[in-house]
């Protein structure tokens, strides 16, 4: 009784559109004001602050700030024209390096939204200038912009490695080939997409030739730093050198670095602004982080964990049988939940019940993370279709419907990496 009325006035806050993390709190309070059972208040506050009491999670904020940065430093230009050097003569060669610009700068900023606007600011007018649809180069782009939860680092990575204790490495490890074998499968389908509808190449060519005026190597030291950035933070990590919370720090001292001296494209003094934007950021879901610690605990006290793991364990016989049916939850719950909050609830209580079905729990991580980045893209709530919306001037819905074929191309992809666990576990 204890656990079901637990789930049930959290769902009730949820679908009452109560923000996140006070459903959590008064799901939790619940048993304990009703019922006298999961603890008491006094172990409910504790728990709140032993969450929020963690070196770890530093990583978060410090990683988003790092993104802030060099958001505002201009990096996606420049990782752009780079690949738009090598690629950009192709059928669809252009689209495709934006999607390739959105598959690196995830490697930067380790956020969807944060990619999708990052890149989109400079994509989708770039595109549209060349004759591209403006509708479709802002579904592209919302769709592309989701690898920045899936290529490391990746903030819904370590948030899966707080809430679960898997190892953060072996999570961005999980990531590359899955983030990797999406963005090509989007690239085919931009590819036939062009060679269908016929591109612009009169206009496309003088802007290739401006491109390859200016040189390969101008192009090269131009990125070079932007480059640099994910072989510097992963390569600390993999080598030992920094844990994952010092390789954030890393991030940021580097983010100020390039952007500031190196680049020179921000100002010292809009720093302090900048670290404003970022608190603004993770200022709603460090409280869902701090109080997911003491939600987990009452779930556990009152049972709520074991009766979930009791009835997946009772339904299901195989590891292809309940990775079907959570994909299909999670997609679901990707439309109308925001990432991190998803994450710190859901992974906890399932991670224990699939492990004993024989699922690794890196690879149940990689599965819950990319169906929730595919929620980024999908109405009604789909954050970076909003973003995407925005940058084009162009309805949400509107963008929706060209992002389709490109979510179509996510869908398959999530397919190969949920059935074929070699995607995840094949570089740990």
């Amino acid at each position: 009784m204890a656990a079901l009325l637990v789930l049930l006035v959290f769902l009730l806050c949820v679908i009452a559109t109560v923000p996140i993390g006070i459903s959590m709190v008064m799901g939790a309070a619940a048993p304990i004001l009703l019922l006298d059972k999961g603890g008491s208040i006094a172990q409910m506050l504790n728990n709140t602050f032993s969450g929020a009491n963690s070196t770890p999670i530093l990583a978060v904020p410090l990683f988003i700030l790092g993104g802030v940065i060099m958001a505002e430093g201009g990096i996606s230009r420049r990782l752009f024209n780079f690949f738009a050097y090598f690629v950009g003569r192709l059928p669809g060669g252009l689209p495709c390096a934006c999607i390739l610009t959105c598959l690196f700068y995830g490697a930067i900023s380790g956020s969807g939204p944060a990619t999708t606007a990052a890149v989109g600011s400079m994509c989708i007018p770039f595109l549209v200038e060349l004759g591209y649809d403006k509708r479709w180069s802002a579904g592209l782009v919302s769709v592309a912009g989701g690898l920045g939860v899936i290529i490391p680092p990746s903030i819904p990575f370590v948030l899966y490695s707080l809430a679960t204790g898997v190892s953060t490495g072996e999570l961005f490890l999980g990531g590359i080939l899955p983030g990797i074998l999406i963005g090509l499968l989007m690239m085919v389908y931009a590819v036939v997409h062009c060679v269908r509808s016929g591109e612009n190449r009169d206009m496309i060519d003088a802007k290739m030739s401006e491109l390859k005026d200016k040189g390969l190597w101008t192009l090269f030291k131009e990125s070079f730093w932007a480059l640099l950035c994910p072989v510097i933070v992963l390569g600390g990590i993999y080598s030992g050198f920094v844990t994952p919370t010092e390789a954030a720090v890393v991030s940021v001292v580097y983010a100020v670095v390039i952007s500031v001296f190196a680049y020179k494209t921000v100002p010292l003094n809009k720093i302090p602004a900048l670290l404003k934007d970022a608190v603004k950021t993770y200022g709603g879901l460090a409280f869902v982080l701090a109080f997911a610690t003491a939600f987990g605990r009452v779930l556990s006290l009152t049972k709520a964990t074991s009766a979930i793991e009791g009835f997946l364990l009772g339904s299901f016989h195989s590891p292809a049988g309940v990775l079907t049916a959570l994909v299909l939850i999670f997609l679901l719950l990707g439309m109308v939940m925001d990432t991190g909050p998803a994450i710190v609830i859901l992974a906890p209580v399932l991670l224990p019940a699939v492990a004993q079905l024989g699922v690794h729990e890196v690879h149940f991580g990689v599965i819950l993370v990319c169906c929730l980045s595919i929620g980024l893209a999908t109405p009604p709530f789909g954050l970076d279709l909003f973003v995407a919306g925005n940058l084009s001037n162009e309805q949400p819905m509107a963008v929706a419907k060209k992002a389709l074929p490109f979510i179509a191309a996510f869908l398959i992809a999530l397919v190969l990496i949920t059935y074929i666990p070699w995607f995840s576990l094949a570089l740990i």
